[in-house]
């Protein structure tokens, strides 16, 4: 399929433009075939902060797929569970991609997991993905469609190892509720490039929680498309990066479609040697999008001497008619002040340590909602802290 360029203000067969910010980004590319992208050298800017040597071949076509990737799915009832092969009409739904990895993964993945919760259907459990790496490479997608004012959660829990590159997709009916809690607690040997794409409805609200712990490296492009006005999209994130890891979050929220809301909030921790954390979230409020209201955050606590983090926030407005628009990004030392004031009351140096970081990632934690999985966060967040205290 040929590639496809967007310019600014247009929209592709009447339906859902897949820009991106200028500054070079605007008319970028949006193409499901991996022929229509250079393979990247380290110089462009999508580029310039990730380390190309560690993705194993997933950005210049020499990884071969070898399988070790397992998906299992656990869902209630309401919810249907389908395999399916490269033409189900269904798959790149919520938009092309935008970079050479993921097209990689669109063209050579052969089977897709599709979760569909039926229209008015109000789930009262989480639809739970299990995606476990046994040592190979892999290409995947997957699709999870919730119908017209149906309400759900999913999870995507990754663990194991595995180089794996993919694409998922959100798309959300009128109306509609869907939330999202993706895992990245991945060995540390493995990695992981994704897209993430949501399709917002009319009315429609999207929530996500993005958790990267584990992984040699983790890129992550997650994008928010909207398809009619009214629809919300609330994009949350933690991360802890640890000795020697990549962790990558490349967030893109493309406003083309009025009174439209969106809010992000990223928080990350660093500690030891060579920890490089990158963030960068761009907002498009395009010149037909009035009455757009967005925010956008990032936070970063580095904990250690060694550990870099880069922080990119981009706003681009086209109209002046718009409720609110803004973006901050803050990256800081681990405050001895605070640590002094908690030792001074008698609490040991260790525990006061985990009591900034925990209050630090408490308020991304509570958005998951789900009891089990906020403890084993909490649980993970101590451990890392443990481990460099060892």
């Amino acid at each position: 399929m040929a590639a496809e360029t967007i310019p600014a203000g247009s929209t592709t067969d009447g339906a859902i433009q897949v820009g991106q910010p200028t500054d070079a980004r605007l008319g970028a590319i949006a193409s499901y075939d991996v022929a229509d992208f250079p393979v990247p050298h380290g110089r462009e800017e999508d580029w310039r902060f990730t380390p190309l040597e560690r993705l194993r071949g997933l950005h210049d076509g020499t990884a071969e797929a070898t399988g070790g990737v397992r998906v299992e799915v656990s869902a209630p009832e309401g919810v249907t569970v389908e395999t399916v092969d490269r033409t189900d009409p269904r798959l790149g739904k919520a938009g092309k991609p935008v970079d050479r990895v993921a097209a990689q993964a669109y063209s050579s993945f052969e089977k897709a997991s599709v979760v569909s919760v039926a229209k008015e259907t109000v789930l009262t459990e989480p639809v739970r993905i299990s995606v476990h790496g046994e040592g190979g490479t892999a290409y995947g997608h997957q699709v999870v469609e919730v119908g017209a004012f149906a309400e759900a959660v999913v999870v995507i829990d990754h663990t194991g190892d595995a180089t794996l590159a993919a694409n998922v997709e959100y798309l959300i009916g009128d109306g509609a509720k869907l939330t999202v809690v993706s895992i990245q607690d991945w060995d540390d040997t493995a990695v992981h490039a994704a897209q993430h794409t949501a399709l917002v409805g009319r009315d429609a609200t999207f929530k996500s929680v993005v958790v990267t712990f584990g992984g040699d490296l983790v890129r992550l492009h997650p994008r928010v498309v909207y398809g009619a006005p009214g629809g919300e999209a609330e994009l949350y994130g933690l991360y802890f990066t640890d000795n020697g890891q990549h962790q990558e979050h490349r967030l893109f929220i493309d406003h083309d479609t009025p009174h439209c809301r969106s809010n992000v909030a990223y928080k990350g921790a660093l500690q030891g040697k060579d920890a490089h954390a990158v963030w960068i979230g761009d907002v498009l409020i395009r010149a037909a999008a009035e009455g757009t209201d967005t925010y956008e955050l990032n936070r970063n606590l580095v904990l250690t001497d060694g550990a870099r983090v880069d922080s990119v926030p981009n706003l681009e407005i086209e109209t002046g008619e718009i409720v609110g628009a803004g973006h901050a990004s803050a990256t800081g030392r681990f405050e001895d002040e605070q640590l002094f004031y908690l030792m001074a009351r008698g609490i040991p140096a260790d525990e006061a340590r985990r009591l900034v970081v925990r209050g630090f990632f408490a308020e991304l934690v509570q958005q998951i909602g789900i009891p089990e999985l906020e403890e084993r966060l909490i649980a993970k967040i101590e451990a890392e802290l443990e481990a460099s205290v060892a």
